[in-house]
């Protein structure tokens, strides 16, 4: 809805909604793990919404498990794998809670001015 919004017709809007999945995709920390995205590319990361999803259904479901599990041929313990390969830590699920309550927000924020202020009619 907010790609609907910044532009003047439909089409534009769902090409530009096409590349956004991709990238969000791209960034969402599963495939390439936040801490081996290269740093110039790192505020992608940030920005993602699914990404801040992904770490908190991780980090609340396994992040506080110290069971030893085999990693890469290593005993390792879920949580201290969770840190070292994602950096996911149990201790950032308030800020995750904060993000991704603010995510909805600002979306329905950027939609509601630019439904308001931008006008593509043309006469």
């Amino acid at each position: 809805m907010m790609f609907i919004s910044l532009t003047p017709t439909f089409q534009v809007a769902s090409v530009l909604a096409g590349f956004s999945y991709t990238m969000l995709n791209l960034f969402a920390g599963f495939t390439v793990p936040e801490p081996k995205i290269p740093k110039w590319w790192v505020w992608g990361y940030w920005i993602c919404p699914t990404a801040w999803s992904l770490k908190a259904l991780i980090t609340s479901q396994y992040g506080d498990i110290n069971k030893e599990i085999s990693v890469f041929g290593e005993p390792n313990a879920i949580n201290a794998f969770l840190k070292s390969y994602y950096g996911y830590s149990h201790d950032d699920l308030g800020v995750i809670a904060v993000v991704l309550i603010s995510f909805p927000l600002v979306f329905a924020s950027v939609f509601g001015y630019t439904i308001a202020k931008l006008n593509f009619q043309r006469r």
